[in-house]
């Protein structure tokens, strides 16, 4: 199969049988083997019942129904799963992106060899509240990751060869940085391709105001720390902690001299109150290090996510 399109939505009723209409025209225009796999994230409105009927009429559509909302991050994971293309195509369901840049992408892909293709929305037509905190989040996302030739980390509009989507796991809210992911695991050939933008159609979006762009900060300090001590908690937790005893360690020692040379009581001294806390907090920090350690390599349900329903196999 050529192509996978994985397609999160929630209460994306309006929107879903359009842009499969518009994504068919464009895979039978240039010949693509495909498959479109919708997961409906929750979904209370009509969105899970119209993705029935078209896969009535076409088997190449796919779905999973999650029993409750989880978010984007556990739907691209369970679509990432499922799919079975050489190219794999996300985007969102609003019809903001356009189905006619999955040529160029899926070129991109096989012709120069790139692992992952992120779309960069040069003109938005969002407001306000949702562009500025992307600005300054995707400033922040290119500083820390590295990957400095990305203009917009969180667009919906991607592609990646197959061997990346089943080599990275996307869980928790961490969609925002799949191409930090990807980098992590390996996939270091990175390109971004100007895509065009449209204005949404139908209804609202659902992903505005400014706790995106304090959640986004947390994930990506999050990720950040996972990726630089994830495997090895105890170098950080355990540097510090000793760092900190031994401060404390010196302090008791010049209180000590202090007191056998007979010049202050112990509790007068301010070196005892610092050796206290340093020593406590040290010794803190270097247990918390062996319980990081610990969760790190028993963690197993993180990705345990009920689907309510699926439809579609082969295609």
């Amino acid at each position: 199969m050529d192509i996978s399109v994985v397609i999160p939505l929630y209460n994306e009723e309006e929107s879903i049988g359009e842009l499969y209409q518009w994504i068919e025209r464009v895979m039978k225009e240039h010949g693509f083997s495909y498959e479109v796999i919708f997961i409906s994230d929750g979904s209370t409105d009509r969105s899970w019942d119209i993705i029935n009927e078209l896969h009535q009429q076409s088997p190449c559509v796919k779905g999973i129904k999650f029993r409750r909302n989880y978010g984007k991050s556990p739907a691209l994971y369970c679509g990432f799963a499922k799919a079975q293309g050489d190219v794999v195509i996300t985007m969102d369901a609003d019809l903001q992106d356009s189905p006619d840049e999955i040529p160029e992408l899926y070129r991109m892909i096989k012709e120069e060899k790139y692992d992952l293709v992120s779309g960069y929305k040069q003109k938005r037509y969002d407001p306000l509240s949702k562009t500025l905190p992307t600005k300054l989040f995707n400033a922040t996302a290119r500083k820390v990751s590295g990957i400095k030739n990305l203009h917009d980390f969180n667009c919906g509009l991607k592609a990646y060869r197959r061997d990346v989507v089943k080599n990275i796991e996307v869980y928790g809210e961490m969609h925002r940085y799949i191409p930090y992911l990807a980098k992590n695991a390996g996939f270091d050939r990175i390109g971004e391709k100007v895509v065009h933008h449209q204005a949404r159609k139908y209804g609202t979006s659902k992903f505005m105001g400014w706790n995106r762009f304090v959640n986004g900060y947390l994930d990506l300090l999050t990720l950040w720390f996972l990726s630089t001590f994830g495997k090895k908690p105890m170098h950080v937790f355990g540097f510090v902690g000793s760092l900190m005893f031994f401060v404390g360690f010196v302090a008791m020692i010049i209180v000590s001299i202090s007191k056998l040379m007979g010049k202050i009581f112990i509790t007068d001294s301010p070196y005892f109150y610092v050796a206290l806390t340093m020593m406590v907090l040290g010794t803190q920090l270097f247990l918390t290090g062996f319980v990081a350690d610990l969760v790190s390599r028993s963690s197993q349900n993180r990705n345990d996510y009920q689907v309510e329903e699926t439809i579609g196999d082969k295609c």
